[in-house]
């Protein structure tokens, strides 16, 4: 079960995810705030596994409150969700130490495949805001190095999968798979899905 806590200062936005999570097998909300300074103290309380925060809040942004939070649990893991879709905003919260970045205008569906995926300590970015270097130099990943979810995805690229199959394979979006190619391109200095499909298929007999 992945515990979450929700901070962001709309009301509806907090009850509408409480109600979406509120018979999940996977996924249980254990608290809410509608400010930076009481994400805090929930997240001292609760402990949970992914902090789901705006950037924009009230007494202590987002941003500085991911900072914090990183500093004294760096096993939890930040999802931004918000409207803000401009580089600066994204490159600032990778930077704080957020490991997903999703925005309000995704499908509940979207958010929760966010969800899982950061709660394993990998990166979601939404597949509609744009990476740039600045933010993948700042995010937590280290260049040249895949994730396991990405490793695996790379695997099934080699054996000539689309990202539909593979999406159906790993019961997630296509969106993500698709977020997963253009991480790993930059990841790996790549470019584009020719020479990533000739590094995964030279690659093949080595993904453990």
């Amino acid at each position: 079960m992945i515990r979450i806590v929700i901070a962001e200062d709309h009301q509806s936005l907090i009850d509408g995810l409480e109600l979406q999570f509120e018979n999940d097998d996977n996924i249980q909300v254990v608290g809410s705030a509608n400010d930076g300074e009481m994400l805090l103290e929930i997240v001292e309380k609760k402990k949970p596994d992914v902090v789901i925060t705006d950037i924009r809040m009230p007494k202590i942004d987002g941003i500085a409150a991911t900072k914090l939070i990183k500093k004294d649990y760096p096993e939890i893991q930040i999802l931004a969700f918000t409207m803000f879709d401009q580089d600066e905003a994204v490159s600032q919260m990778l930077g704080a130490g957020a490991t997903g970045y999703v925005l309000k205008s995704s499908s509940l569906n979207e958010v929760r495949t966010a969800i899982e995926t950061v709660a394993k300590g990998e990166a979601y970015y939404d597949p509609n805001i744009n990476i740039n270097a600045e933010a993948d130099d700042k995010s937590k990943q280290e260049k040249g190095k895949l994730t396991k979810r990405q490793k695996e995805i790379l695997e099934f690229i080699a054996q000539g999968k689309t990202s539909r199959e593979i999406a159906d394979q790993l019961f997630t979006s296509v969106y993500t798979i698709e977020t997963h190619r253009k991480n790993m391109i930059k990841i790996l200095g790549l470019h584009g899905n020719g020479e990533l499909l000739r590094y995964a298929i030279e690659k093949k007999y080595d993904f453990g």
